[in-house]
């Protein structure tokens, strides 16, 4: 609402009769706002926040809102306190032949936001606790259809779906993608637009998060950047009010082997951390707070893990660890990790294959085990309660290293009850770094020498070692020398701001 005594300038206003009820001046300001008098009360819509869109049924304008659930009309938008309602406000103008000129000024000011009109929309029916299909009916569902969006709606029905989906589709006619599910989809999804021959358009296209899985780090993320609840509906709105925001993605190559994370990478112990992760499965109907349980068991047996991580520190970070030279460490590093730019072009005709940067060239630094964990991050939370990297930022090229090294029971226990705020980085036994590169190599558990880790990478299993749960079954990669570089901006996500 204005301040008092302002007067913004009208684009149109009429008489109208509101809600069937009091006639009144409605005025649609040149600031986007749609203010009347409801008796003493000056009333006012906010279109970019409140109008979803609108429909006409007969004489009558229907304006699909959505508001604060205690009051009417007002900039109650994203409140901690209280939820959001679908609310229809419907006006009939007095005089008939004003109907298209509301609607065609209406329809001017929403256009003008730059909203998206046709939606691929992806519903994993399996993760979790098996809620997506609910959330989408009560929550996305209806408010896609208020705000006029073509829905295309697609179910995963198996493991890398939504990756064969987006992988050979027609991306022209959709204006987005949009992931009702954890983090898992949205993942594949990324993944599948990378490995396209046209990779470098289809990447461009904006993803929407709508949190409906077990851990929810991305979209919890975006909304708590912009003070908003993590909620389905939230969630949705940031959708409709098409509002983007450019996202880092990291590429994580083994020999020709390559993976697109936009989350974490994560090798060793605590809450989330891979081995608890993906351990837990067992655990998987308690929701996220089995990852804590599991974790609280794990502590009885605390493990360490042999192995040396490799970096190119963020201007400011450049006191961590030891210099490499270029010459022995991080060459046989790279033999491992990496293939030759001919190489590349033979191999890899299409998709994305990671920055172009000259690593050879930049200043790498080393520090050596053993290791309690190495957490890897690229957004603020890894789920809706674990703030791993607080201060991990969207776009700024540079992934969030937490480190813990040696880490007593008691101190670790502490660790985790800070996990929801971020304390546990002001802990002493955490270092806490932002980097541009990365070479992890993973050895066994201490004084268990045939006794590997698992490495997690966004939640997929991206190499076991020895005698780990599972160690059978097939991984992406070998549980050695892994390069993670990062591509500054190179996804777009809708956002709430």
């Amino acid at each position: 609402m204005d301040e008092p005594g302002s007067s913004p300038q009208s684009v149109f206003s009429d008489r109208v009769k509101i809600n069937g009820a009091v006639t009144t001046q409605l005025t649609l300001t040149s600031e986007g706002k749609l203010r009347w008098n409801d008796g003493e009360d000056q009333r006012c819509l906010v279109l970019e926040k409140q109008v979803l869109g609108f429909v006409v049924e007969g004489t009558k304008v229907v304006v699909k809102t959505v508001v604060h659930s205690e009051g009417g009309c007002c900039g109650c938008i994203g409140s901690r306190e209280a939820g959001l309602v679908r609310k229809d406000f419907v006006f009939e103008p007095v005089h008939g032949d004003s109907l298209n000129f509301w609607c065609q000024h209406l329809r001017d000011h929403l256009d003008s936001f730059g909203r998206p009109k046709r939606l691929l929309v992806f519903v994993n029916p399996y993760g979790g606790k098996r809620i997506a299909p609910k959330v989408y009916l009560d929550y996305v569902k209806p408010l896609l259809e208020d705000a006029g969006v073509q829905i295309t709606l697609q179910e995963t029905m198996h493991r890398h779906h939504a990756k064969e989906v987006v992988s050979s589709m027609e991306l022209s006619i959709y204006d987005g993608i949009v992931c009702v599910s954890g983090d898992g989809i949205l993942v594949e999804v990324v993944n599948g637009l990378l490995e396209r021959q046209d990779w470098s358009d289809a990447i461009k296209m904006p993803l929407g998060m709508i949190p409906a899985g077990t851990s929810n780090g991305m979209v919890k993320s975006l909304l708590d950047a912009a003070g908003e609840p993590c909620s389905p509906a939230n969630a949705a709105l940031a959708v409709i009010r098409g509002h983007r925001c450019s996202l880092d993605v990291a590429t994580i190559l083994q020999g020709e082997t390559k993976y697109y994370s936009v989350l974490m990478l994560a090798w060793g112990i605590l809450s989330l951390v891979a081995d608890v992760d993906i351990e837990s499965e067992k655990y998987r109907w308690m929701g996220s707070s089995r990852m804590d349980f599991y974790a609280l068991q794990r502590l009885v047996s605390l493990r360490k893990y042999n192995g040396q991580i490799s970096f190119v520190p963020a201007p400011g970070f450049e006191a961590y660890g030891e210099p490499i030279n270029h010459n022995s460490g991080l060459t046989s590093a790279r033999e491992s990790c990496d293939v030759s730019q001919q190489q590349l072009v033979k191999t890899h005709p299409c998709g994305y294959y990671g920055p172009d940067d000259e690593l050879m060239n930049q200043e790498w630094r080393t520090i050596s085990g053993p290791f309690v964990s190495v957490w890897l991050h690229n957004v603020p939370w890894g789920a809706e309660n674990t703030m791993a990297a607080p201060h991990a930022k969207f776009s700024d090229g540079c992934l969030d290293l937490v480190l813990t090294k040696e880490c007593p029971r008691l101190a670790l226990l502490s660790f985790m009850t800070e996990l929801s705020n971020g304390g546990h980085v002001k802990s002493p036994h955490v270092m806490y770094l932002k980097v541009k590169a990365f070479i992890l190599e993973p050895g066994d558990r201490v004084k268990e020498p045939n006794v590997g880790g698992i490495i997690d990478v966004d939640g997929e299993v991206v190499a076991r070692g020895n005698g780990t749960y599972k160690c059978e079954e097939k991984t992406l990669m070998a549980y050695d020398k892994l390069l993670i570089t990062v591509n500054q901006g190179l996804a777009t996500v809708f956002s709430p701001m």
